[in-house]
């Protein structure tokens, strides 16, 4: 008998989004270098090497992020025991938008998420460094 799952990711999405505070990518850019702000980029590795990053962002992959949270974890990171806005970004902005709505429910704050993920920032314009040159076409 197949997995019956009471609600989907999207109704999780909405809920989160309903939770938190979302900020454009115009409004991150104004964050950058700011000392009392981490920009957390909660892509895979893979993603950080092929895409490039946002410089200054603090990396936390989306599967250790509330163990890298919670200061009683022996995985505690110190970057989360600060006073600061944490503003969290994943590719398109689902991830973003969960790991914000949970880091406020551990008591994280302010935390926001950045719509439109990595994907809008670089679109956007804003400065990335490394990432893998595009690709000729053929």
């Amino acid at each position: 008998m197949p997995q019956t799952i009471t609600r989907g990711y999207k109704a999780m999405l909405a809920d989160a989004e309903a939770a938190i505070t979302t900020l454009e990518v115009d409004d991150v850019v104004k964050l950058l270098g700011k000392p009392d702000v981490v920009l957390v980029d909660l892509r895979d590795p893979r993603e950080l090497e092929r895409e490039g990053k946002m410089p200054g962002a603090f990396h936390c992959p989306r599967g250790m992020l509330e163990f890298w949270i919670d200061p009683e974890s022996p995985y505690a990171k110190p970057q989360f025991q600060e006073d600061k806005q944490f503003v969290f970004f994943c590719a398109g902005g689902w991830r973003s938008a969960l790991a914000a709505k949970t880091a406020q429910d551990m008591g994280l704050k302010p935390v926001a998420h950045m719509r439109g993920g990595f994907a809008a920032w670089k679109k956007s314009g804003a400065p990335v460094e490394g990432g893998e040159p595009p690709k000729p076409k053929t």
